[in-house]
């Protein structure tokens, strides 16, 4: 038997593209899965009917607390994965939107913690690490889990805008509750993950997208010089149950893969796998790019979880073009408008 088998687990923001690949590996491990969304970017279509999986629609940060905590009541487990984000375009364009996650991450951990929940896993992000360490086109750094240590709140944090400093101090609230009233918990730090049931606002999906479209010349946003550590979904969701399972103490995990893409590499990648070319290419440095470089040190979480991503980066984007091409109508325009909202 599964430590999962019979679980009973709440995902909040589950209907949404991480999290409904979370949902579906929980109830695949015996879980009873109960999920809590508000539809503003998840969506129904993206859970399997199953009859261990309830739904319940509701906005986390206007709800009352009382009906948080009735909602919440009666399971073991919380993955929190509700909040207001989205890709570089959105979350430069919509500040105080993203700022709302400051309210949401505590009313949830609060909730957790007045309901019972045992242990609560929060997805944080790559965003929490700061950003004068990702500044150089060159860098072959890793970044580690004490580059932004919420162990030692006398020292100085930076993070990458508003949604960054969200996620950072959404992780120096869980582990408060697990300081404070001994609460498990542990923060995941998600990086540039893709795969099927993203949307467009997300680097990978938009290239998809532009392709799919047969946007001539192909426009990337920047330089196409910036790089990221690319990481399937199936990759992320794997590594965030195994935390779950593993580690209590409200430290923080780096779920990644250590290795660093360009952007117009992975356009090229995804020309080649759609077959299908430009005649011309087009930079544009003045649309949001965030960060020169990022990729993450993963020795930590192969450490303590035993977990190393499987995927790699050409068959997780051959999966993804499949996903998308399948589901979406080719209608020859960039829809600029999905590009920059959720």
């Amino acid at each position: 038997m599964s430590f999962w088998d019979g679980k009973n687990v709440m995902v909040t923001g589950g209907a949404s593209f991480i999290g409904s690949h979370l949902v579906d590996d929980l109830i695949a491990l015996g879980a009873n899965v109960s999920v809590v969304d508000d539809l503003s970017s998840g969506k129904l279509a993206n859970l399997t009917p199953n009859p261990r999986l309830k739904f319940k629609k509701m906005d986390l940060e206007t709800a009352s607390m009382t009906a948080i905590k009735k909602v919440f009541k009666g399971n073991e487990v919380l993955f929190h994965l509700a909040a207001v984000h989205g890709g570089r375009g959105y979350i430069d364009t919509h500040p105080a939107d993203c700022s709302s996650n400051f309210a949401i991450d505590h009313r949830v951990f609060d909730a957790a913690c007045a309901s019972g929940v045992e242990r609560v896993a929060f997805a944080s992000s790559a965003c929490a690490y700061p950003p004068r360490l990702q500044e150089s086109f060159s860098s072959d750094y890793l970044l580690k889990e004490s580059d932004s240590d919420i162990g030692k709140l006398k020292e100085p944090l930076s993070a990458d805008l508003e949604y960054g400093w969200a996620k950072l101090m959404g992780e120096v609230q869980l582990r408060s509750f697990v300081r404070q009233y001994g609460m498990k918990g542990v923060n995941l730090r998600f990086v540039t993950a893709y795969g099927p049931r993203e949307n467009e606002t997300h680097a990978i999906v938009a290239l998809i997208h532009k392709a799919h479209e047969r946007m001539d010349p192909y426009e990337i946003w920047g330089t196409g010089e910036q790089s990221r550590d690319f990481t399937y979904v199936t990759d992320i969701v794997t590594g965030t149950i195994l935390a779950a399972e593993k580690v209590s103490d409200g430290g923080s995990i780096n779920l990644g893969t250590g290795v660093r893409y360009r952007l117009k590499d992975v356009a090229e990648e995804i020309f080649g796998i759609m077959d299908w070319r430009p005649k011309g290419m087009k930079f544009d440095p003045s649309k949001p790019t965030g960060v020169v470089s990022r990729a993450l040190d993963i020795s930590r979480a192969s450490r303590l979880l035993g977990w190393e991503p499987k995927v790699g980066l050409k068959e997780g984007l051959q999966k993804t073009i499949g996903w998308y091409t399948s589901t979406h109508k080719r209608k020859g325009r960039i829809n600029e408008k999905i590009l920059l909202e959720r």
